[in-house]
């Protein structure tokens, strides 16, 4: 397990480090073009309610992708697919490209400053995750000869979550005449990657008051509405610069323009507020009258003090979320890049909202909720946020519990059975390639599981009354309808899947699929039987509501439980990924060339789907998540069987074999693979980063450290850890939140240290022992 191959070996040579290993920044030093849309994706900046790419303020004529995100925003994009089959949905939701808020059109001599077409001398872009902005300067040569110097720095504020600021400096190093400053808003966008080359906006209304200007556009089909507000000012040597030139309306366009004439030697400061409101958020009737608010604040503020704001909000944001490791720059960098994307996406501040794969980074996916939440992201906001946050993603599925019923009945399901969607806006299903929209029906066991997974860490029973059990009856009557019996086997199948590895479509017995759906069963099961002795009177009011026959049901579902096929190795520990697998060639990915990777870029779907290699953790997804079901050597027969075999082309596998490679001691692989996906982004493993940052498996990181080398888990209702360190780190420390309590943990080659910074007693497991630490107290345990 622990070697690497030629092919490997070729493969990680080309990764790139182009940032750098900086512990809390990602600098990139000199400009590349051919790297800008990449660029764009990793110096992303969001605030949970509104995100924008790194594109630059002023005008650049190279290859960029222009992106602004207002959360919660989206378009029902017609369907795009050659044959339509009955159950299809009708459109592929996508999040929109809003408003271009940052635009600063800078004219000296009236030549644009575009550094796509100037002799730039120096540049250095910075992403500075400690205090949450990103800054630029660079030194450039216009080809009228003039010669600046900016220093760029943009902020999404976390504290005004509708609003955005520039400080724009700029010094004339050479040169004199005519300095023109725009500052617009454009609104005549539209999304790269629509499927008819159709602009999703319409004009609502625009307007300009002195330095101020706002416009208001309203989505097509769904008729969202953002106002997207700016004021700008413009200081010379530090005096305003008065707006004596008209401004200017055109369609979907305001502009501000400031005129004055430079010297070398002078030094200016554009400083420009913005703010997006959604009619999601406003009474469309006074969306203008918020906007005009929330700048009045803005402005009133200053840059400075948002600033300031700014880096406060992010402290108290690391002292619960920060992952502190020694010894290991790259490491180190890549878990604080990770940790901060996420709490960019999402602040839990709002249950309609959701966490797409690549959050406000980039339009592929269309910026939809899919299991991922689930599966990745949910645990990470368990442990390092209030209960209420992660709750808030557990309510965004219940309230979508009857759109999850109606995409069942769509497919034939009856009963209130529930099929929450791969894709989705709004509850609706919006994923259009039947390989995926029909058969990848996993999906619906992981939320059960998330269910689960909130419980055991929060001892929250009461939300299973209110919102839980509702769910877990509608994902369990789904999958005892979907489950058919065979006679030739004497057992129960489940035909006609995808599971988590999308090489292998239209499958019977998926072994991963198979499990998740039998616990989901058992587990509801379960809860039915608490809510009947604690919450009697709430239970009474989900069966009336649901019309639930609770022997009738339950007895089936046992029945399922007890009598399901699961398809085996002959002979061994090893679980099959489902009937059939053995029929393949049996290679390994180290058979592969490197010209053949990725294969998912070089190989034909045929190919692909004949082939013996795997996407990302299957059969490992299950062990990985109910891994207290399994014995050490049933893991590593697993393990070791399907790791060699896994090409990782999904951005959510390395994660989870990092964490089973910590659990059996190899420490290699458990490395190798969390640095994959540490830096997956950050070194553009894939090579399309370009397309935006991979959000959820951001969380996938953060689950191999805490998860993986932590070794955390939940063991009869205590906190467990198993802490295993790699060689080459002196130390990593971190916190988690578990049940009102808050426990740092650091762990080094030598010991084990755990502080209660709560106010109350707890009990801790360490290597399978209790200790219990007082409030605000700490022990130390020597390593194993």
């Amino acid at each position: 397990m622990e070697t690497t191959s030629k092919h490997q070996n070729a493969k990680d040579s080309k990764v790139k480090n182009y940032y750098g290993n900086d512990p809390w920044c990602i600098v990139e030093e000199g400009f590349d073009p051919k790297m800008q849309e990449a660029a764009e994706s990793i110096f992303s900046l969001g605030n949970g309610r509104m995100g924008q790419r790194a594109n630059f303020e002023e005008k650049y004529t190279g290859e960029t992708l222009q992106g602004n995100y207002v959360a919660g925003v989206y378009y029902p994009d017609k369907t795009k697919v050659g044959w339509w089959k009955n159950g299809y949905p009708e459109y592929f939701a996508k999040v929109l490209n809003a408003t271009n808020w940052i635009g600063l059109s800078l004219s000296f001599n009236n030549l644009d400053l575009d550094l796509h077409q100037c002799e730039i001398h120096s540049f250095q872009r910075t992403l500075n995750m400690k205090e949450g902005f990103l800054q630029r300067k660079f030194t450039a040569n216009l080809r009228n000869g003039i010669s600046i110097t900016a220093d760029v720095t943009r902020i999404n504020s976390m504290v005004d979550d509708e609003g955005g600021a520039i400080s724009y400096k700029i010094k004339i190093e050479q040169g004199k005449g005519n300095f023109k400053v725009t500052s617009y808003l454009d609104g005549d966008i539209k999304n790269k990657d629509s499927n008819y080359e159709e602009k999703f906006w319409d004009q609502v209304s625009q307007e300009i008051i002195q330095d101020e200007s706002y416009l208001t556009m309203a989505t097509k089909k769904l008729n969202f509405q953002v106002c997207t507000g700016q004021f700008t000012k413009v200081l010379k040597n530090g005096e305003p610069v008065l707006n004596n030139t008209p401004s200017i309306l055109k369609d979907k366009h305001v502009e501000n323009i400031f005129l004055c004439d430079f010297n070398a030697g002078d030094e200016f400061e554009i400083v420009k507020f913005a703010a997006n409101l959604s009619s999601e958020n406003h009474p469309k009737e006074n969306l203008i009258q918020s906007t005009k608010k929330i700048i009045s604040i803005l402005k009133a503020k200053g840059f400075g003090k948002i600033k300031a704001e700014q880096a406060e909000s992010w402290n108290d944001k690391w002292l619960t979320n920060d992952i502190i490791i020694e010894g290991d720059a790259a490491a180190q960098q890549g878990i604080r890049f990770g940790i901060f994307h996420l709490n960019q996406t999402y602040t839990g501040a709002d249950s309609r909202l959701n966490i797409g794969p690549k959050g406000f980074t980039g339009e592929k996916y269309g910026g939809s909720t899919y299991w991922d939440t689930e599966a990745y992201c949910i645990p990470f906001y368990i442990c390092t946020a209030n209960a209420e946050v992660a709750k808030n993603l557990l309510t965004y599925r219940y309230k979508q519990l009857d759109k999850a019923i109606e995409n069942a009945s769509k497919l034939g399901f009856k009963n209130g059975a529930a099929l929450f969607p791969m894709v989705t806006m709004n509850g609706e299903e919006c994923h259009n390639e039947w390989e995926i929209t029909f058969e990848e029906i996993h999906r619906n066991g992981i939320i059960a599981f998330a269910i689960y997974n909130y419980v055991l860490h929060t001892d929250d029973e009461e939300y299973l009354a209110t919102q839980g059990l509702e769910v877990l009856i509608g994902i369990a009557r789904f999958w005892s309808q979907r489950i058919t019996y065979s006679t030739a086997k004497n057992k129960f199948v489940l035909l006609g899947v995808t599971g988590p590895n999308e090489y292998e479509n239209n499958i019977n017995n998926n072994w991963y699929t198979n499990y998740i759906a039998c616990w989901s069963m058992k587990y509801a099961g379960e809860v039915v039987e608490l809510l009947k002795q604690s919450y009697p009177t709430e239970f009474l009011r989900i069966k009336e509501k649901t019309n639930f026959n609770t022997e009738i049901e339950t007895a089936r579902w046992n029945n399922i439980v007890a009598n399901m096929h699961y398809p085996t190795l002959e002979n061994t520990k090893v679980f099959l990924q489902q009937d059939g697998f053995m029929d393949k060639e049996q290679l390994n990915a180290a058979d592969l060339l490197i010209e053949e990777r990725p294969i998912n870029q070089k190989w034909s779907w045929d190919r692909i789907l004949r082939s013996i290699f795997i996407k990302q953790a299957d059969v490992l997804q299950g062990i990985y998540l109910f891994m207290d079901h399994f014995d050490h050597e049933t893991i590593k027969q697993n393990f070791d069987f399907y790791e060699p075999k896994t090409v990782h082309e999904s951005s959510l596998s390395p994660c989870v074999h990092a964490i089973l490679a910590a659990k059996l001691g190899y420490e290699e692989k458990a490395q190798e693979m969390y640095l994959r996906t540490a830096r997956l982004d950050l070194d553009d493993y894939n090579n399309e980063v370009k397309e935006g940052l991979h959000i959820t498996s951001m969380a996938g990181t953060w689950m191999a450290v805490i998860e993986g080398f932590g070794g955390k888990k939940i063991d009869n209702g205590k906190l467990s850890l198993a802490p295993f360190i790699p060689k080459n780190w002196d130390s990593f420390s971190f916190n988690i939140v578990f049940k009102t309590a808050t426990v740092n943990i650091k762990i080094s080659q030598k010991k084990v240290e755990v502080k209660n910074l709560s106010n109350k007693n707890i009990e801790v497991l360490i290597y399978n022992k209790p200790y219990k630490i007082e409030s605000n107290d700490r022990i130390e345990v020597e390593k194993i």
